[in-house]
């Protein structure tokens, strides 16, 4: 029964109206539910079974899209395809599907067998009523049955739908199962559709191949022979050939199938061990590419061929239209698939040689594929290269059917452009193909005229002709120079990083790729963006590129900074690849190996990370090519000249900083290759980032012996910006050594004497020694200047070096113009060390008294007594010692000839002599116990400090001083820290011994109140020898002369002539240091024997420093040397008289210099000149421990540690007209810069203190008179030296 489109309802409406059902006997339940309805009712889908087939048909009918569609030349309205029918049902079942059985929404295999099932019970047909079996394609057109007869704007509703279960739709009966989802495995029921899925599935491919097999068939077939015999032979022909184009891109499809289901989807189901998991679908990529898009290029290709036969059937008119279309939409897929196609197959060669799961699984999926067709079509190989074959045919067959097409037919036209559109994409591949390849194969030696038709080329004038062949050849070198840049990271920087065991020590390793690759990453991203646009623009230009020149222009600007770091660098990169083949086997055979690589073509590592350099000169060169075969009027002729000048300004800015590399690779190179004689070693910091090389050059010296054969020697001196080195150059193993000739001389210590000489004319070597060794005679100075060049005569030149094994050095310069050379450069480097070591001068000096100490000079104290009461002659200072006392006061004492003196830190007119002792030697100050020690002329007494300088008036009396010896035989004493106890140690010597007596302090005695003197001893101001204060703590001799005592952190380091004797006052076990019994250390010991100990300094936790008069040695905490010989042994410049320590520094004094070295490298910091320089404090007293390193506290390390005394070269008058004096410049050394971090401040109370005596205050009581009660060397003011 016919309805109108108003009256008859959708099914879909129907399913509508009962979810929309209102109970009208309960309205206020329908007004209460309203919201809770609100979200379900548009759900129809919970009334829809899609496994009932009926259902899917009323589903069907309602979504599928309907249409005019034309076949035979008769258009069928409200008509639709089989492929229509295919995709509405997949979109009803699809997510049934994947929840049920995990299919891919892909796959339409189960709705194209519902579709059949719906055909085979006549809810459609085919509106030729054929047989043939429904498709999922557009080659047949179907109508509903009951809509055949009706106008396009009638629905009929049909009676009866069709009936029947989709088993595949079905839910297993269990809840648990049903409820699961595709998850888990079976449930119990027999029947469970989990079960039988692979059955199923399988079914459903064998169907599917069959039906494939089904449509290959003659176009003739079904057409009447009259109708054949009626066309013209030449019209069959043209048939025949369409057909066959459209029979081989069905079988194209139908390979480009089996390279999905046979090798993607099964690659994806294989075992883990033929592709691991986490690199399976990057190789996919790279191997299979975009294959997949080509397909649906070529099935959208398909339908519309079949749409036209179907429309023009039997007899196709046009085709030409359909492959100009395809060949726009394959421009966007097949480039890149051809263009990547040389990658893939080197990327599945490489998996099958090195993966034999991998060969398996191919060769397994071959021959499954094979029982499908033939084997060979079926390899992969052949299948991954059939998009390229098969574009290249389209031309073939579109030209074959053109030539049977007559001309007046409108396809020739659309023929022809599509012929040529199809050879230009095949030649745009090409250009992919030539891009993708990266310089490697065939394809990367392509140049332009092989990928332009030799028809464009003859059509285009020669010079542009050329420059295409420029701009190609300038695109193609950017290509291998990125190439290049990026196996930098493969071949060298990754595998360095990966190597195991390391070829590069780990600690080494990040600094080395620092040096050598530096920036390399940047130069390879900006060339990378380069290359990009570059292929951009030939892409869209191919074959014809009208400019780069932006493109160039660019990246100039852009990687400008990046090369301004990377050239300077390149000295040094080749400096550390040199130096570390030559002492890094390992590193070497890596190197080597990496040379064999297939992508380096036989370059080595410094080839590749020169590139850039000459890349940048190739540049210009290309652009030159390109501006000159420019046409008239391009603008390039007017752009190209700014980016060559901006491509050569890069050169000239990184000369500075390439020359500054050099120098610093010239600086390395000397400070590996100089070789010092046998156990000599010199830390000349050449290293160091600011080191240079100041002038370097031939000169010559005269043999000291004047019987040499060789005659004079010629020396290769090196003027550094710290020391002047001589050295005699030696080639060794192909490289050149410089051995060093004598000891390098600081600039401190080196001194321009003469360059004034006129030439002289050399001996003759041998024979001048036989006229008596007689010097080389000087050219009278009326000499002409032509003579001073003549090789027969060289100008001598006069230095001075000032340290220990220094003295005057007379060397020849060639010419006069090289010695005044060498002058200049002297004279600068000079200066150039003066200005830069005071600006970083470890310490600074700091007068404590400039004219207090004088000594008469040596006229005055021939003329008469050294002493006198109008003189103010104080003697020779000779030590002195800072100290606070207990009302807060910061002193200092200074011990001289002639007695005591005692001041301000820091105010030199406070000091007043307290003490009238002769021969003052030592002083050391107990400030826990306020005794202040003297030894003065070999006697040790000790003072209670408020004697000397007393806090107040009243306290002036308490104590009198106590003689610690008996005899005038005290040589030195030592005061210290061990075990918690203050102790005090002096050395009497007798014969060869020396007796050591250990005394500790007993503070309750220090600090009782005087008794009554008893006895002429205790009226002179002594007390008896068995001193109340000290009590004896240990007595101890060694039999050897001693010159020091060090306290160490459990046991004491005497310094005596058999080197530092370490002994335990507990049991008085004693060991001596350095270890000397070693064979290998004679050397060593035969050093030790002859030179005096010194000093003794903690290094580091595990080492020490054990100074000598002429040199140091770095010791373990056993006594053995603790570094090689070359470097555990530090020669001092000058002799050491005494050592101090001011951690991290030690100061060895000699007479004439204060020589400043760090003391964990020994490298020389600072050289304070100065006349007579002595150290009178060497930091040492009660609460410092040499052997500890200095704890961190605020103020610490800038607290001077070292006093020292020089005299002042200028004399001055003193009393008489004859008498003249001169001073001595007591000082002490201040850091300059913090020498440990700084830490907080602790905070604390603010507590009543004395005020501070100004300059002019005294620190005793000049109102009490104590000379009737005291002795004479007991302190006052009013007495004087005789009293």
């Amino acid at each position: 029964m016919k309805r109108s489109n108003d009256t008859l309802p959708h099914p879909s409406d129907v399913l509508r109206t009962l979810a929309e059902f209102d109970n009208p006997e309960n309205p206020e339940v329908e007004g209460e539910g309203e919201e809770f309805w609100e979200g379900d009712e548009e759900d129809e889908s919970r009334f829809i079974y899609y496994f009932l087939l009926s259902h899917i048909a009323v589903q069907l009918r309602d979504k599928i899209p309907r249409g005019t569609h034309v076949k035979g030349s008769i258009p069928y309205s409200r008509a639709f395809t089989g492929k229509d029918i295919v995709s509405t049902i997949q979109t009803l079942i699809q997510r049934d599907l994947a929840i049920n059985y995990n299919m891919s929404t892909n796959d339409r295999r189960v709705a194209l067998q519902i579709a059949r099932s719906l055909q085979g019970q006549l809810f459609f047909f085919e509106v030729e009523w054929g047989g043939r079996i429904l498709q999922d394609g557009v080659e047949d057109v179907f109508i509903f049955y009951d809509e055949q007869e009706g106008g396009s704007d009638a629905i009929f509703e049909r009676e009866e739908l069709p009936t029947g279960v989709v088993t595949m739709l079905t839910r297993c009966y269990s809840p648990s199962c049903a409820d699961g989802g595709s998850e888990g495995p079976p449930c119990y029921a027999f029947s469970c559709p989990k079960r039988r899925t692979n059955i199923i599935l399988s079914g459903l491919t064998t169907t599917t191949e069959t039906l494939i097999e089904e449509k290959k068939d003659s176009w003739t077939e079904g057409i009447d022979s009259s109708v054949l015999d009626a066309l013209p032979k030449k019209e069959v022909e043209r048939q025949s050939i369409i057909h066959q184009l459209i029979n081989k891109e069905e079988q194209y499809i139908q390979d480009l199938d089996t390279v999905e289901s046979m090798f993607i989807k099964a690659l994806r189901a294989a075992d883990a061990s033929v592709i691991p998991p986490e690199q399976l679908e990057e190789f996919i990529d790279d191997v299979f590419g975009n294959i997949l898009d080509l397909r649906e290029c070529n099935r959208r290709l398909l339908e519309v061929l079949y749409v036209r036969q179907r429309e023009q059937g039997p007899i196709i008119q046009k085709i030409g239209d359909i492959f100009l279309n395809a060949a726009v939409e394959f421009r966007l897929a097949y480039p890149t698939y051809i263009g990547h196609h040389f990658n893939a197959e080197k990327r599945l060669k490489d998996e099958i040689e090195n993966n034999g799961n991998f060969r398996f699984f191919i060769e397994e999926q071959t021959r499954k594929a094979g029982r499908q067709g033939d084997s060979v079509r079926m390899d992969l190989k052949h299948l991954l290269n059939r998009p390229s074959d098969h574009l290249q045919k389209y031309p073939v067959l579109l030209e074959a059917v053109l030539e049977k097409t007559e001309e007046e037919n409108p396809d020739a036209e659309f023929l022809r452009e599509a012929t040529e559109t199809i050879k230009s994409l095949h030649s745009f591949a090409q250009l992919r193909t030539f891009q993708a390849a990266m310089g490697k194969g065939t394809p990367g030696k392509w140049e332009w005229h092989d990928l332009v038709a030799p028809e464009l080329m003859k059509s285009l004038p020669k010079k542009e002709v050329k420059r295409q062949a420029v701009i190609f050849e300038l695109i193609k070198g950017e290509m291998a120079y990125v190439k290049d840049l990026e196996n930098i990271k493969i071949m060298y920087v990754d595998p360095l990083r990966a190597a195991n065991p390391p070829i590069i020590p780990k600690h080494r390793l990040d600094q080395f790729i620092d040096d050598v690759f530096h920036n390399y990453y940047e130069l390879y991203e900006h060339h990378r963006r380069l290359m990009e646009k570059l292929h951009e623009i030939q892409r869209e230009e191919h074959p014809r590129v009208t400019t780069i020149t932006a493109a160039m222009f660019d990246a100039a600007l852009n990687f400008r900074d990046t090369y301004l770091e990377y050239i300077p660098n390149y000295p040094i990169a080749a400096y550390r690849i040199d130096d570390e083949m030559a002492n890094n086997p390992a590193f070497k055979a890596f190197v080597e190996a990496c040379t064999r690589h297939p992508d380096a073509h036989r370059l080595d590592m410094k080839n590749f990370i020169n590139r850039p350099i000459p890349r940048l000169l190739r540049y210009e060169l290309l652009l030159k090519d390109i501006m000159h075969n420019a046409a008239e009027g391009h603008d390039d002729h007017a752009d190209i000249p700014n980016v060559i000048e901006a491509i050569k300004s890069l050169g000239k800015e990184t000369e500075p900083g390439v020359q500054d590399a050099k120098t610093k690779v010239e600086l390395w190179r000397y400070n590996a290759n100089l070789v010092f004689k046998h156990g000599e070693a010199f830390d000349m910091d050449l290293l160091d980032e600011k080191r240079q090389l100041v002038h370097s050059g031939k000169l010559l010296r005269q043999p000291d012996g004047g019987l040499e054969w060789s005659g004079w020697s010629e020396l290769f001196v090196l003027l550094f910006d710290n020391y002047l080195v001589m050295t005699k150059p030696k080639e060794k193993d192909g490289v050149m050594k410089y051995m060093v000739y004598r000891r390098p001389i600081p600039l401190d210590l080196l001194t321009l004497v003469n360059f004034t000489d006129p030439p002289t004319q050399r001996g003759a070597g041998l024979l001048r020694g036989l006229r008596g060794g007689e010097r080389s005679e000087a050219v009278n100075s009326s000499v002409s200047p032509e003579s001073a060049v003549d090789s027969r005569y060289v100008c001598p030149m006069t230095l001075h070096h000032n340290g220990r094994a220094g003295g005057p050095y007379i060397l020849y310069a060639e010419t006069s113009q090289s010695r005044t050379e060498w002058q200049g450069k002297l004279a600068h480097a000079l200066a150039m060390h003066k200005a830069v070591q005071e600006s970083n001068k470890v310490f600074e000096v700091e007068t404590l008294s400039a004219d207090t100490f004088l000594i008469p000079s040596m006229a005055t104290a021939a003329s008469g007594p050294a002493w006198n009461q109008d003189n103010a002659f104080t003697g020779r200072v000779t030590c002195s010692v800072p100290f606070n006392t207990p009302d807060g006061r910061n002193l200092v004492a200074v011990g001289c000839a002639e007695g005591v003196w005692i001041g301000f830190r820091h105010d030199p007119r406070s000091l007043r002599r307290v003490l009238h002792l002769r021969q003052v030697t030592q002083c050391a100050m107990l400030e826990e116990f306020g005794i202040f020690l003297v030894l003065a002329d070999k006697s040790l007494f000790a003072y209670h400090i408020e004697a000397l300088v007393p806090s107040a008036p009243q306290m002036a009396h308490q104590n009198v001083p106590q003689k610690l010896n008996g005899n005038k035989d005290v040589h030195f004493f030592s005061v210290g820290t061990l075990h918690g106890r203050t102790l005090i140690v002096y050395m009497k010597k007798k014969n060869m011994d020396s007796i050591f007596r250990v005394l500790e302090p007993v503070g309750d005695k220090i600090n009782e109140r005087v008794k009554a003197p008893v006895g002429l001893g205790s009226r002179l101001g002594f007390r008896s020898t068995k001193s109340e204060w000290f009590r004896v703590y240990r007595d101890f001799f060694l039999p050897s002369e001693s010159y020091d005592l060090i306290f160490l952190k459990a046991r004491i380091a005497i310094l005596c002539a058999k080197g530092f004797e370490i002994m335990d006052l507990n049991d008085f076990n004693s060991v001596t240091i350095p270890q000397r019994e070693d064979p290998r250390l004679s050397h060593l010991a035969k050093r030790c024997e002859s030179c005096r100990p010194m000093g003794m300094f903690r290094s580091s936790d595990d080492e020490f420093l054990l100074c000598y008069d002429e040199f140091g040695v770095y010791v373990d905490k056993h006594g053995d040397p603790s570094r090689s010989a070359s470097a555990g042994t530090i020669e001092w410049e000058g002799t050491a008289e005494r050592v101090a320590l001011h951690h991290p520094y030690i100061l060895l004094f000699d007479s004439r210099f204060i020589e400043v070295r760090h003391i964990e490298t020994g490298r020389l910091a600072q050289i304070i000149p100065g006349n007579e320089i002595r150290c009178i404090w060497d930091g040492r007293g009660v609460g410092t421990n040499l052997s500890i390193p200095a704890p961190v506290s605020e103020d610490m390390g800038q607290e001077a540690q070292v006093h020292a005394v020089m005299t002042s070269s200028e004399q001055s008058p003193v009393g008489g007209p004859r008498a003249k004096a001169i001073a001595q410049c007591v000082f002490e050394l201040i850091p300059t810069v913090p020498l440990y971090p700084p830490v907080p401040p602790p905070k604390v109370e603010q507590h009543h203190l004395p005020p501070p005596l100004t300059s002019n205050s005294s620190f005793y009581a000049p109102s009490v008179s104590m000379a009737s009660t005291h002795p004479s060397h007991y302190p006052h003011p009013s007495n004087s030296w005789r009293s």
